[in-house]
């Protein structure tokens, strides 16, 4: 049972950055309720939307969310996924104010380290050298 537990994280983990990724490029489910007027997340979704840059995040988090869901490709889906999950909490740490102890931060946030800890040989291999011949 345990030796099933990173397949099933990598495909929760997955599943859910291709559904919201998806959701948003393809405009599916309800819009989202825009923050306060005047407020920091306010001036960061206002600098942030209209400039394709949102667009181009989503189909990064597909694209991460389906090599993350198969076990093969799981490590490269991690190093596309890795710098949206460290931009999610920067945005609730330091823009939205509160805190990464949400459900939709915490969640996701520890499935990823859970993988990363499963694989962190493959990681340290990209932090070591070669040895000479």
């Amino acid at each position: 049972m345990l030796r099933h537990l990173p397949t099933v994280a990598g495909v929760l983990l997955g599943l859910l950055f291709v559904a919201t990724g998806l959701m948003v490029l393809l405009g599916l489910g309800p819009k989202p309720e825009p923050p306060p007027a005047g407020t920091p997340p306010a001036h960061f979704f206002a600098a942030f939307a209209p400039t394709g840059y949102l667009t181009f995040v989503k189909v990064c988090e597909v694209v991460g969310g389906l090599l993350v869901a198969l076990p093969r490709t799981r490590c490269l889906g991690l190093l596309v996924l890795g710098p949206i999950l460290v931009n999610i909490l920067a945005f609730h740490v330091f823009v939205a104010a509160d805190g990464v102890l949400q459900p939709q931060v915490l969640g996701p946030s520890l499935l990823a380290v859970f993988l990363l800890l499963v694989e962190r040989r493959a990681f340290l291999g990209l932090l070591t050298r070669p040895q000479a011949r």
